[in-house]
């Protein structure tokens, strides 16, 4: 099943079980996405929704730190709520374990060239890990493997 029929599946689920959270979360995710249709003058496929999914929960992420900076906490309770809804549709992230081995992976080949080589690397593994990996936790990882072999 599809990302776009899993989400319009549970979207009726929690029409109909009257979970106003998980309602309101998959509407604005479902806005976000035919927003995204109408750029791309096309259907979306997977990864399209996948761009949109990490966007979505981005964007909570971010309103979750300025709330709490601001002293907001319920603001920030109901963002995160939200961002645990979004994240039910992501796939299993990696272990740091596997992120390690990842890293090193990728960054054995471009360590002849050290820090300028970063980006690389870091673009390499979030293209191939796609949703699966946080972009801090890839950089810190990186940088801290490119700075080691110096």
């Amino acid at each position: 099943m599809s990302i776009a029929e899993q989400i319009d599946k549970d979207y009726v689920q929690a029409y109909k079980t009257k979970d106003q959270v998980r309602l309101g979360t998959l509407r604005l995710l479902k806005t976000a996405a035919k927003n995204r249709q109408v750029e791309l003058m096309r259907s979306l496929e997977d990864s399209d929704y996948m761009d949109v999914l990490l966007r979505e929960i981005k964007q909570r992420q971010d309103s979750i730190e300025q709330y709490t900076a601001a002293g907001r906490t319920d603001l920030a309770e109901k963002e995160s709520a939200e961002a645990s809804v979004l994240q039910a549709y992501l796939p299993a992230q990696l272990s740091e374990a596997e992120l390690a081995e990842v890293v090193e992976r990728t960054v054995a080949p471009l360590l002849d060239g050290g820090m300028k080589n970063m980006s690389k690397a870091i673009s390499a593994i979030m293209a191939e890990y796609k949703g699966r990996v946080d972009g801090k936790a890839v950089s810190a990882a990186v940088k801290a493997r490119l700075q080691q072999a110096r």
